[in-house]
């Protein structure tokens, strides 16, 4: 799945993937709630940098990324431990709900697998951060999955964690370490595998000879039209891969970079990135905004959803805006998939720029996410999230980005749409 779905919900005017990639609203700038002791963890202590030298790379073109992750001193005083580092109750659950240290084992073992390959290998042995190897990285995985089978608490973890790791945190996008945070999901919709007077937007197909086609592509209005039924008058004619009945979920699916399909002949099948042209993300939110037809303040996916409900005909002047063209392949049932052609995984996976952070490695999040109320309504909470960086995106860049993988669904999409804020980002490696 690949990001330009982070990018959808950045579309609302924050950057959201496509190789899994999601982001078309503006994200509530959120800053982390402090959650009451003993049901949630306080707002985190500010780490301190550790006083000891880090090996630096050699001069390379990559210089300008030596000071994007740094170890930092987690090891002060706590008042509890709930507001110390790496409490993450979701691992084993609580108020009687179940946690999901199976869903978290098998993102690991996703992330172990693609260490294996030689892409990670080529990665790894380019990596401008010299305390970051593709071995430090793996033994980290292994020994990290070892505690998690092991204990049955998130105090024993934390102190674990805390006793054998190193905390690289990300320099963010103003040098102190805040990060912004957006999510992006994976939608369900009804599709045709035949266009009819009812199902008319189609996705397509990657064309065979894409990579001959002369720079710069076509735009997105000159491959659908302004209003996505150019037809028989595209250039990808024949092409079609699904057809929809609604133009906002195509346009969403290549916001979110994957979709599960329930198609009108009963059966289920499911759709993922197969490629996109080469336009940089463009926000239709900011664009809404810039016109004045919505306010940027809580300009979130909801919003902006029932504003082009409402307005139909305005999705013939704005979506066009977004120049990037992406390109789907039938996946058949399979799970979304990251940048690093591994499954994503429900609030255990993570998308960030690659050029900059280590690929499947072992991260830890601070920040705000909204979480379903028994009134049916969406309150937000502080975390402490372990996580695997198994996605990338193309509204996703530099080290102050990070997009969150909610899951697939309705619900998934609801808390995704009005996720965001800043937060923290952490990289765990092994001391020794």
């Amino acid at each position: 799945m690949r990001k330009t779905l982070t990018l959808f919900f950045l579309s609302l005017g924050v950057a959201l993937f496509i190789p899994l990639c999601s982001v078309f609203a503006q994200v509530p700038d959120l800053s982390p709630i402090p959650i009451p002791v003993p049901s949630q963890p306080e707002t985190l202590p500010v780490p301190v940098p550790v006083p000891v030298p880090v090996p630096v790379p050699k001069p390379t073109q990559f210089r300008h990324l030596i000071s994007a992750l740094t170890p930092v001193n987690v090891a002060r005083i706590c008042s509890s431990s709930y507001n110390c580092l790496g409490w993450d109750e979701q691992i084993w659950g609580e108020n009687g709900k179940a946690g999901d240290s199976k869903a978290l084992l098998a993102a690991i073992d996703n992330s172990l697998s693609y260490l294996t390959t030689n892409k990670a290998a080529t990665i790894y042995r380019n990596y401008p951060i010299r305390g970051i190897t593709l071995d430090r990285v793996r033994r980290s995985l292994l020994r990290f999955r070892q505690l998690v089978v092991s204990y049955d608490s998130p105090a024993q973890l934390q102190a674990a964690i805390r006793q054998e790791f190193v905390f690289y945190q990300s320099s963010g996008n103003d040098h102190n370490g805040n990060v912004r945070f957006t999510a992006y999901y994976e939608p369900v919709y009804t599709a045709s595998r035949v266009r009819t007077p009812v199902y008319q937007y189609p996705i397509y197909r990657r064309p065979y000879d894409f990579e001959r086609w002369a720079k710069p592509h076509p735009k997105r209005v000159d491959l659908e039209g302004k209003d996505a039924l150019l037809g028989d008058r595209s250039r990808l004619r024949g092409l079609e891969l699904f057809w929809f009945a609604n133009r906002f979920d195509a346009y969403m699916i290549q916001i979110q970079g994957s979709a599960q399909l329930t198609l009108t002949d009963g059966t289920t099948t499911s759709v993922g990135y197969g490629g996109a042209t080469d336009y940089p993300w463009t926000s239709i939110g900011r664009e809404l905004a810039k016109d004045g037809k919505l306010p940027l303040s809580g300009l979130t996916l909801p919003v902006m959803t029932q504003y082009f409900q409402q307005n139909p005909n305005q999705m013939d002047i704005y979506l066009p805006r977004w120049k990037r063209f992406v390109f789907f392949q039938e996946t058949g049932g399979a799970p979304a998939t990251g940048s690093i052609r591994v499954p994503v995984t429900a609030e255990r996976s993570i998308a960030t720029d690659k050029s900059v952070m280590p690929p499947g490695a072992l991260a830890l999040i601070n920040t705000s996410v909204p979480f379903p109320t028994e009134g049916g309504q969406l309150a937000y909470r502080t975390v402490s999230r372990y996580v695997l960086d198994q996605d990338t995106g193309s509204a996703i860049k530099g080290p102050g980005r990070v997009d969150y993988f909610m899951g697939t669904g309705k619900l998934a999409g609801d808390r995704a749409g009005v996720t965001g804020g800043n937060g923290k980002l952490y990289y765990l490696l092994l001391k020794q």
